[in-house]
């Protein structure tokens, strides 16, 4: 743990009230003191890293402004969190982040009464803010609401569906816009345009102040200042937006500024109605190499903060981002139609490559997942090809749009779903945990989940094959090291691969759950199915094998609930077959975070837990099969 005797300014602030007691002048070496101890500590355990970097000075100058946490202050895009963490009660364990039974690496109301709302999606902080504050005035509760919006939050529809209602019902609030021109990668779109013009306007707000005190609002001279203000504004700097929706407008500001921080905060503190402060911040600010690759230090491994990031070589065997990289480039090769879409997910879903290759064929929306998959749509009424590459958890925010404007048209959508099943130390908010479940019930929908690499580009070409909506779903980190082949080659839909021929009990694997499955089906001589289609199901398969074993053990790494072992029970009771079958997948509980092995431990997903699991379900099976071997 870092030496605090090395800390003498941060050292005494246990909580915000410390630090509301520290002189303004002293601030900005609390800052430095932060910002170096933030260094330190990610450098040694890793996370997520350049985008608190960035928020040092305006997470010191907010704690230090407003009363939390009576006021309630809203992060967004909660991966800027760990000095708000570390000022907040949790200094001594930010080094335990990520890790099981450590702090959650975003806001999490469950951790500390400083974390006002759970964060791990983006662009929800002014939606929650509002509530907060819509329900507080109602109740005549003064305090103050504070949204923090930034690393690309703002470019998401849902932050401006909430201004676009606190404009109309004007509550006391104040949204911070966090501007640093970042997600993980640069952010797109007219707004981050829009936003590089601004221009500082600290004298024109002055007047502009100043002018409203001294003039009454409905005077004949109020009602012309207040149509002046709107046009001055509109040259000066590009407000015009903000105030339009009903936000007062202040900025922007230099974010990295203590007295220019302290002196905004306070003055917006206390103006009646929603307020908007732009100020304008780098990500990685203090570390000269997060602040040269803010891609590569937007989230670390431990590392040697005086060399920084030391470049490794790549692991032996590809990761499934890896083989959906290749797979894309090679497939727009051979078709033209294929246009690729990413909603601001360019590196971790992989299309690099595919975006420097292709580039007029490569379309980040920004954070906008419900776009991405309605403009795939629209693309495919007109003949293209699109495939839409989106994390588990954030095709969940697009969903409407995958039944209504994809599968309800059964248009030719291909999505590469990453991150599906359990992901492990971004804990519950980024684990795959639902995707089969939502998906399943879709009708025109098809399903697949590949078992190992070489299985995944052969299902990711036959699903961009089908004349159809189509979902291809797989895990964070690396195969089996199963070779790929270098072709195009497709799978026959709805076909189910036998991998084992055994007695009594028929295991049917799910995508990632095979390896596991293989060892359990070679102890109990069992039957070993590699289903790879989730939907449609190869019933033909089950059917036979109801036939000829006494029970059914289903294994995938997705809710139970609804999942595709709840597929094969239905496909029993349709015709009329009873048969005993054991469930194993994910139980009904958020995953807490934690490494990948030890949250499949938790979820009962580890070998030896599913050996516990079929022995106590199926006693006389599995003793038969122990005993038949021996």
């Amino acid at each position: 743990m870092n030496d605090l005797s090395r800390f003498p300014h941060l050292a005494p602030i246990e909580t915000p009230a410390d630090l509301r007691r520290v002189p303004d002048e002293e601030l900005p070496a609390v800052a430095d003191e932060l910002r170096q101890y933030l260094i330190e500590a990610v450098a040694s355990s890793g996370g997520h890293f350049g985008a608190g970097l960035g928020v040092v000075e305006l997470t010191v100058a907010l704690h230090h402004v407003f009363d939390t946490p009576n006021d309630r202050l809203v992060w967004d895009v909660g991966h800027q969190c760990y000095p708000h963490k570390i000022l907040t009660g949790r200094r001594d364990r930010i080094t335990t982040i990520k890790k099981k039974d450590g702090l959650a690496p975003f806001p999490r109301r469950e951790e500390s009464e400083y974390d006002t709302f759970g964060v791990g999606h983006s662009s929800t902080s002014i939606s929650a803010a509002l509530g907060m504050a819509i329900a507080a005035q109602r109740k005549g509760d003064p305090r103050k609401f504070v949204a923090v919006i930034g690393d690309g939050a703002m470019t998401a529809g849902m932050a401006f569906e909430a201004l676009n209602h606190g404009g109309d019902v004007e509550p006391n609030m104040l949204v911070v816009f966090n501007d640093n021109g970042m997600s993980i990668s640069e952010n797109v779109g007219a707004l981050t345009k829009m936003a590089a013009r601004a221009i500082s306007s600290r004298r024109l707000n002055a007047l502009r102040e100043r002018a409203k005190r001294a003039i009454p609002k409905q005077s004949m001279f109020g009602r012309f200042f207040k149509r002046w203000e709107e046009h001055a504004k509109g040259m000066f700097v590009p407000s015009t937006l903000f105030e339009e929706l009903g936000f007062h407008y202040t900025g922007p500001i230099d974010g990295h500024n203590i007295p220019q921080l302290l002196a905004a905060l306070r003055t917006v503190k206390d103006l009646p109605g929603p307020q908007l402060l732009h100020v304008i911040t780098t990500k990685g600010k203090g570390y000269a190499p997060a602040e040269q690759a803010q891609i590569e230090y937007h989230a670390v491994g431990p590392f040697d903060p005086q060399a920084g990031l030391v470049k490794k070589s790549g692991p032996s065997k590809p990761t499934y981002t890896d083989v959906f990289s290749d797979w894309l480039c090679d497939q727009a090769a051979a078709d033209e139609r294929l246009l690729g879409i990413t909603p601001a997910m360019r590196e971790g879903s992989g299309l690099v490559r595919f975006s420097k290759e292709y580039p007029q064929r490569y379309f980040d929306v920004a954070i906008a997942e419900q776009h991405a998959v309605t403009l795939a749509a629209g693309m495919a009424c007109e003949g293209a090809k699109p495939v839409v590459a989106i994390y588990s958890t954030f095709l969940q925010r697009a969903y409407d749009q995958a039944i209504h404007d994809v599968a309800l048209q059964n248009l030719d959508v291909t999505f590469a779903i990453d991150r599906a099943g359990v992901v492990g130390p971004d804990g519950a908010t980024h684990s795959g945990s639902f995707d089969l479940s939502f998906l399943r019930c879709l009708p025109n929908m098809v399903i697949m989940a590949p078992a190992d690499e070489n299985e995944c580009r052969m299902m990711l070409s036959t699903g961009f094959q089908f004349n159809g909506p189509a979902a291809v779903r797989y895990p964070r980190g690396t195969g089996m090291g199963v070779p790929l082949g270098k072709g195009l080659d497709t799978l026959p839909i709805g076909k189910a691969e036998l991998r084992r021929r055994g007695r009594g009990l028929a295991l049917l694997s799910f995508g990632a759950m095979l390896a596991p499955a293989a060892e359990i089906a070679a102890e109990f001589d069992a039957t070993l199915v590699n289903m790879r289609f989730v939907k449609p199901l190869d019933e033909a398969m089950i059917l036979e094998l109801a036939k000829t074993h006494d029970a059914f053990v289903t294994l995938e790494d997705n809710a139970i609930a609804g999942g595709a072992g709840s597929g094969v029970a239905e496909c029993l009771a349709a015709h009329g077959i009873v048969k005993p079958i054991l469930h194993l997948g994910l139980p009904d509980v958020y995953l807490e975070h934690g490494s990948r092995e030890e949250v499949l431990t938790m979820a009962g997903l580890d070998l030896p837990s599913i050996r516990h699991a079929i022995r106590a379900r199926f006693p006389q099976l599995t003793a038969a099969s122990i005993a038949s071997a021996g």
